[in-house]
């Protein structure tokens, strides 16, 4: 059993007390933690905090696992929360949760809990704890990372919603041998959180580029790219968006919005698919609004992209592939400094069944490779 008092730097654990119930309640009803904490009561209630005081928390601990308030350690008032729960002693494993008070977040209150609470549980003889976050949520993906858990895989529907739903969580975890974080990302955040050349700024795909985005990955010369041609649901491309930042920290793609870099508009979207991670390479995509074509916009993002994959991710190869009839997508690729390989013939899935699979041209960018000649400035937008 883990002790009753854990010290964790800006934060101690506690039990909870009966003048917690207040600040408990105002934590626990915020709507950010009734979102990803379903099994509490909406709305949390001073009578639910009272209850979880006296009956729920103890009933954690008498049944193996933990629930401790967590308190500044210079006031001793509640911030949140942090506990274990669904411990199996026979494979010494255990699930760790934890949750914040809006006026305590951004001080590194959850990963120092979740450091300290990790140790805890390891010294009391666990060899492994698990952290089951919701794609959605990647605050909580990042306190994971800070605090040495790796990405293991996707509990299917694991999750039950209130309205009876069920959904997916990762499944982040940690091993007692493991080292107490930051674990190492495949792709790092971006410097300012962009990448710019005065021109085009790309900046991390969120979910409020989702009408944007579909609009982009609807029209038709943009569906006859796709693998396979079908049109993407607005529901497709809205989990997209609210995802964009896990697979960003998962280490799987960098999705990017590709916008006007004066008026901040965003006319295209771009990203980089690390698809070898084992061989350094990683794919590159993109694509633009009509409005936005014929200005240099989509040369200008790869160059972009390229300069950072080679230098912060620490890339060694670059490639992307088009339709033998794409010559606009092939300019792009040209001017950005790639180079053609060869033809990879019937690559992709067929439209339909009766017809041929498409071939694709591939293309690749060496960080070896000379840089290409400067981009001359970008005609101006057409006027309306």
């Amino acid at each position: 059993m883990t002790p009753e008092v854990i010290e964790a730097g800006p934060v101690r654990l506690r039990p909870f007390r009966p003048d917690d119930a207040e600040d408990l309640a105002a934590g626990r009803d915020d709507p950010v933690n009734l979102r990803f904490n379903p099994v509490m009561p909406q709305p949390y209630t001073v009578a639910d905090a009272h209850w979880w005081i006296s009956e729920g928390a103890p009933a954690a601990w008498r049944s193996g696992g933990a629930a401790y308030a967590i308190v500044d350690a210079g006031t001793d008032r509640l911030v949140g929360g942090a506990g274990l729960s669904q411990v199996a002693p026979g494979r010494g494993q255990a699930e760790l949760g934890y949750w914040v008070a809006p006026r305590a977040r951004r001080r590194g209150i959850a990963t120092a809990t979740t450091r300290a609470l990790a140790a805890a549980a390891f010294q009391a003889g666990l060899a492994r704890l698990e952290l089951l976050i919701r794609a959605e949520n990647p605050a909580s993906q990042r306190v994971a990372l800070a605090a040495g858990f790796h990405l293991e895989g996707v509990r299917r529907a694991a999750g039950l919603d209130r309205d009876g739903d069920r959904y997916d969580l990762l499944a982040w975890v940690r091993l007692a041998d493991d080292p107490p974080g930051p674990v190492p990302r495949l792709l790092p955040d971006l410097p300012d959180g962009r990448l710019t050349d005065a021109v085009v700024t790309l900046r991390r795909l969120a979910p409020a580029d989702a009408e944007v985005l579909h609009r982009l990955h609807t029209r038709p010369e943009v569906v006859a790219t796709r693998v396979r041609p079908v049109p993407p649901t607005r529901a497709d491309i809205d989990r997209r968006c609210a995802v964009a930042e896990s697979d960003w920290l998962a280490g799987r793609a960098a999705d990017f919005a590709l916008c006007d870099a004066v008026t901040g508009t965003m006319v295209g979207g771009c990203a980089l698919i690390h698809d070898e991670p084992a061989t350094g390479q990683a794919m590159i995509g993109y694509s633009l609004l009509p409005e936005a074509r014929g200005r240099g916009l989509a040369t200008r993002a790869v160059r972009l992209v390229a300069g950072w994959a080679f230098g912060p991710v620490g890339l060694a190869r670059l490639w992307a592939g088009t339709a033998p009839w794409n010559t606009a997508s092939q300019r792009v690729l040209t001017r950005a400094g790639f180079h053609r390989e060869g033809l990879m013939r019937a690559r992709l899935p067929a439209p339909t069944p009766e017809t041929p699979r498409p071939d694709t041209l591939l293309w690749s960018h060496l960080p070896t490779d000379p840089p290409p000649p400067p981009s001359s400035p970008p005609p101006p937008p057409p006027p309306g």
